[in-house]
């Protein structure tokens, strides 16, 4: 008797289920950014916020909730409800290196969120002002190694990932620099420009505006590939420093237990609207590759990124306190 009791109650439930998820979206749908109104990832999350409405037949609004390294927008989604109308439009940093530079997350980023979509990749780029006395990656290390370990060089924040690509560098060059960290891109982008620091890491997204204005000069990507954007900058790794590979991504999660045929219908919007090219062409212009993928292999990015960002965070000794 309970066990029909038991399958008729799954049933119904698996029922109601597929009904919520045919029905799907049904109002509007809130995309959580973690992030300031107004950066790059706020961008990237607006402009496809506009195109979804056409493709879901409901509004997406862009509920941003900065602080914390995107701790507290991590944390406001991942307690909501599991029913798709909250959405975690997140970097890589909140899901794949704080977790392992903060024993005190209020989340799990395995097993508080449902893997939707990865969106797109951004390089890390190191910079140095246009009127820097150095034009390439192989005259910043000499001017490092002259500088005996004193030449200050800028991150976003210890643990950031534009620090995790300055750790690589050092590493990769056989040199030891300043690390000042700020609080943000902002001002380290001025203060490079200010000749404050001599140069930094930073999202390409970041410092395209300057690029193209002509204030700040690219002397080498992060990234195993030159970016579409910038095709006569060389990777460091053409230059000679192995493996500074750092490519930040933005994905899509969801609170964990959101129903299959929500993420599906969610991943297959996110895609269209990726693929769609007047989309595709304005994220390319400011630095963002359009890298749509299934919720598995967004799954197994993030665990590869956990353990080769934890990896390098205790190997460089990094912490935050």
């Amino acid at each position: 008797m309970f066990r029909f009791l038991g399958a008729l109650l799954a049933a119904f439930l698996f029922a109601s289920a597929s009904a919520s998820a045919q029905d799907y979206p049904a109002r509007t749908i809130r995309m959580v950014v973690a992030f300031p109104a107004g950066g790059p990832t706020d961008f990237v999350a607006r402009l496809l916020a506009d195109k979804l409405k056409t493709i879901l037949g409901q509004s997406v609004i862009i509920e941003n909730k900065p602080g914390a390294n995107a701790a507290i927008g991590a944390d406001y989604v991942a307690k909501s409800e599991p029913d798709g109308y909250t959405l975690f439009f997140t970097t890589s940093s909140a899901v794949a290196i704080n977790p392992r530079l903060r024993a005190d997350l209020p989340y799990d980023p395995v097993r508080d969120f449902a893997p939707v979509t990865r969106l797109v990749f951004t390089r890390e780029v190191l910079v140095v002002a246009a009127n820097a006395p150095v034009k390439t990656a192989r005259e910043l290390v000499e001017l490092a190694r002259a500088r005996n370990g004193g030449l200050p060089m800028a991150s976003t924040g210890v643990g950031s990932l534009p620090h995790l690509a300055l750790e690589l560098f050092q590493q990769s060059a056989g040199i030891k620099v300043v690390h000042v960290p700020y609080r943000g891109a902002a001002p380290a982008v001025t203060d490079i420009i200010g000749g404050q620091v001599m140069g930094g890491f930073l999202d390409l997204p970041v410092v395209m505006p300057q690029v193209i204005g002509g204030t700040l000069r690219v002397l080498g990507t992060g990234s195993a590939k030159r970016d579409e954007a910038l095709p006569d900058v060389p990777t460091l790794d053409e230059q000679g420093y192995r493996e500074v590979y750092a490519d930040n991504w933005y994905a899509l999660f969801a609170p964990a237990r959101t129903p299959p045929a929500v993420i599906a219908k969610l991943n297959g919007a996110y895609a269209a609207a990726l693929n769609d090219a007047e989309v595709a062409r304005k994220l390319l212009a400011v630095g963002a590759i359009p890298a749509p993928s299934t919720p598995e292999e967004l799954t197994e990015l993030l665990k590869a990124e956990l353990t080769r960002w934890g990896k390098i965070i205790r190997e460089r000794g990094i912490r935050t306190d």
